[in-house]
């Protein structure tokens, strides 16, 4: 069996509520590594992470250690990064026993051809100031300044302002599926350019969505502290969405 789950926002909130989101998580990765192949994490597992060369984020230490327990039982966990933890080096992999994709990524999962991502670059053609802060934010230029140019408490500071003023700027939480619909129409077009591709598995706008079309079908992963949803895909080829029951 694989996994998907994404947006878990790790650090996210005050401390009760990070701290039920943590447990809530590890719980998961507990339960779905029993007949795991693979975990898929598609992005912004954690809040904000910006990781130094020899300095990483404080905090997060059960998910952490029970990602590296699991990948050290044999379990695959891979990490696809989101534009809250996209600043990342090697800790992951080397600590934790991660694989760690800084991009999009197809995969043959069972048969079928799937593109994973999570969805926060998908689309955004007429949105050229959406467009510019993706470039920043994934320029090397830009990251390695910040990082010898900034300390780290003040980083972790600016981080958690940072993401906690891209949630307010959204909004009360509302379960509207009409925000997917430029990951669907991404999807379209990806699978019309490449032969083959008809599924695909995003994060990224907190909201559930199990989309089908023909042959296409395009599953949106939750969030996690509203409502943890997940996908699995069974042997069989076909993706479910799930809810965490905790």
């Amino acid at each position: 069996m694989y996994y998907f789950a994404s947006d878990i926002h790790l650090g996210a909130g005050d401390r009760q509520t990070a701290a039920r989101v943590e447990r809530r998580f590890v719980a998961w990765l507990d339960a779905a590594a029993v007949d795991a192949e693979c975990i898929f994490l598609l992005g912004d597992v954690f809040d904000f992470w910006f990781e130094y060369r020899r300095v990483v984020p404080r905090g997060f230490v059960r998910a952490l250690a029970k990602i590296a327990e699991l990948t050290e039982r044999g379990v695959k966990v891979v990490f696809l990064t989101g534009n809250h933890d996209m600043w990342v080096r090697d800790y992951f992999c080397a600590e934790c026993g991660m694989e760690v994709l800084t991009r999009p990524a197809e995969r043959e999962l069972y048969g079928r051809r799937v593109l994973l991502a999570h969805g926060d670059n998908m689309n955004i053609a007429g949105q050229p100031v959406l467009r510019l802060m993706n470039a920043m934010f994934r320029s090397r230029v830009l990251r390695v300044l910040f990082s010898w140019g900034v300390h780290p408490d003040l980083a972790m500071k600016f981080g958690q302002w940072w993401s906690g003023k891209s949630r307010k700027s959204h909004g009360a939480y509302t379960a509207d599926v009409r925000c997917t619909e430029p990951l669907v129409e991404y999807a379209r077009e990806y699978s019309e350019a490449h032969e083959g591709v008809d599924t695909f598995v995003f994060g990224h706008m907190h909201v559930p969505r199990d989309f089908r079309e023909g042959r296409l079908h395009v599953v949106s992963l939750g969030e996690w502290e509203h409502d943890p949803t997940y996908a699995v895909m069974s042997p069989d080829g076909e993706i479910t969405l799930k809810r965490f029951e905790s």
